[in-house]
């Protein structure tokens, strides 16, 4: 991953912040400077930073109070400290008032140029990551309303399954009955309403049953196409919920539906 982003440098000693901006310039990086906790406190209301980092003991407002106003207006935005004079009770008060990191002068360009291109890497995997979850909680919001669009248009007339003569169209497994051609599921003489797609990973756990059906060929037989192991537990590992959802009393200790780890899953009515 290309690691880029635009730094906030806030100093009071000139030869210092033009160094430092220098280096990581060079090194990639958009830099603005500030001479003050003033001043970089007025730029951050105006323009967007990627990381400050600032000096602990400066004139006017220090550094520990200026990251204190940081982290309360903008809690996301990593702060690396740095100071002349170690003192290891002004660390761990920086560090509890969410400084990033803490470090002793002199700055090594190295030192700056990683610790720098390490913490916004991080910041920049945990904004993907968090795209990526919005992303997948979407398409099964979409997918769950499809799939119940399309269970709303069945028919839903009770069936009893123990009149029922036709053993093509039914398929029953222990209080579970599957009406194939309905394609609808019926427990205990009451309809239980499951999308479609989740009703043939369940008829391909139940002509199964009670062996283990691993993810890809459960994938295979209920939707028809081939996957690789992971795609195949992400999809099983959704159908399932569904199917626990409304076929188990207790989601969280399910009894019919089981996840044998690393395989994939079978379906026990006895």
């Amino acid at each position: 991953m290309n690691v880029t982003g635009h730094i906030l440098i806030i100093d009071d000693e000139a030869t210092l912040r033009k160094t430092l901006a220098r280096v990581l310039q060079q090194a990639g990086f958009e830099v603005t400077t500030a001479e003050s906790a003033e001043q970089g406190l007025d730029f951050l209301k105006t323009t967007r930073f990627d990381m400050i980092l600032t000096d602990l003991r400066m004139p006017g407002i220090q550094g520990l109070e200026a990251l204190k106003l940081i982290n309360a207006n903008y809690p996301t935005l990593p702060v690396v400290l740095f100071t002349a004079q170690p003192d290891v009770n002004s660390a761990v008060e920086a560090l509890r008032h969410g400084a990033t990191d803490y470090l002793m002068k002199p700055l090594k360009p190295e030192v700056i140029i990683e610790r720098t291109r390490s913490i916004l890497l991080k910041k920049q995997t945990e904004k993907r990551k968090r795209e990526i979850t919005q992303q997948i909680e979407s398409l099964q919001a979409e997918l769950k309303s499809l799939e119940e669009r399309e269970s709303s248009i069945l028919p839903a007339q009770p069936v009893n399954p123990s009149r029922v003569v036709d053993k093509e169209r039914f398929i029953k497994r222990g209080p579970i009955v599957l009406d194939l051609q309905a394609r609808r599921v019926i427990r205990d003489e009451q309809i239980v309403n499951i999308p479609p797609t989740s009703f043939d990973y369940l008829v391909v756990l139940a002509r199964h049953a009670p062996d283990v059906v691993d993810y890809q060929t459960l994938v295979a037989e209920s939707q028809g196409y081939q996957t690789d192991l992971r795609e195949s537990q992400e999809l099983s590992k959704w159908h399932i919920h569904q199917l626990r959802q409304a076929i188990e009393a207790d989601v969280h200790n399910p009894v019919h539906l089981l996840n044998v780890r690393g395989t994939g899953y079978r379906l026990v009515t006895d």
